[in-house]
């Protein structure tokens, strides 16, 4: 089936992976090049492209650039947030998928994985602070628009074209650099925290069976329901190596706040699709 579909972030990381997703599933594709924080230059792309279908991806994603641009976090990940579902709402979007975080969870502990849905939200971040403000939003604008909203609560994910502001990227790259210059240590923040990691080629198919069979309203984990260790994936990356990588802890690379364990529960979102 043919639908009119839009994507913020469309140039994004993921972006990049759903435009192609959805082209081969017979969507019929808009980019957005709408800086999200600007309310009127939304509101008039939205209305020239009446989607059927908005992907709201755009969002300043990383965790570590937050804490240094708390502000400008909280402008794009809320106000555009905002400035997006008041523009699909206003020409008659049938449905908007939200991408929300797994991060909105927060700091928890290993006997309260797997996450589910209704799980509290505990944000510990000034990312996640403004992912969790976002779904609010979301409900409120269901609410006061009758908005049809989804909230996709994405766990940590990896693949090909990630920038190496993310874990396992920077690490690839670190351990190319080392093996270039022959310098095999490589400098490596907390390597004990355990994710959920999916490979976003699957997260991508989960958005897209969510446009199509989510229910209005819900949030779904989209998540593996399996937790590794960070080194686990340092150490898969390093052996991939010619050279013989040494990790070497820099107490500089910890976040304010590092989350121990995270990893969610499928079910809802299986159930669905």
């Amino acid at each position: 089936m043919t639908r009119q579909t839009l994507i913020t972030g469309a140039s994004g990381f993921v972006g990049r992976h759903l435009r192609g997703a959805l082209s081969q599933a017979g969507h019929h594709v808009t980019a957005s090049t709408c800086d999200v924080t600007d309310r009127q230059a939304v509101i008039a792309e939205f209305a020239a492209a009446s989607p059927a279908v908005v992907v709201h991806l755009a969002a300043q994603a990383s965790v570590a650039t937050s804490w240094s641009e708390p502000t400008q976090t909280r402008q794009v990940n809320v106000d555009g947030t905002k400035n997006v579902l008041d523009a699909a709402a206003a020409c008659g979007t049938s449905r908007v998928l939200f991408a929300s975080s797994a991060d909105v969870y927060g700091a928890v502990t290993p006997d309260q994985c797997p996450l589910k849905e209704d799980s509290p939200l505990k944000p510990a971040s000034p990312y996640a602070t403004s992912k969790a403000e976002a779904e609010q939003l979301c409900l409120q604008a269901a609410t006061e628009h009758q908005l049809d909203v989804i909230r996709v609560r994405a766990f940590p994910h990896i693949g090909p074209g990630q920038s190496d502001r993310f874990v396992a990227s920077a690490l690839a790259r670190k351990i190319a650099t080392a093996e270039r210059s022959g310098d095999c240590r490589v400098t490596v923040g907390n390597l004990s925290a355990q994710r959920d990691f999916c490979d976003a080629r699957d997260v991508v198919r989960a958005y897209i069976l969510l446009a199509e069979h989510g229910t209005a309203g819900e949030a779904y984990n989209v998540c593996t329901g399996h937790a590794a260790p960070i080194q686990s994936l340092a150490a898969k990356l390093a052996s991939m190596s010619n050279a013989t990588i040494e990790f070497v802890e820099d107490r500089h690379l910890f976040r304010p706040v590092d989350l121990p364990v995270l990893v969610g529960d499928h079910g809802k979102l299986s159930l669905a699709t």
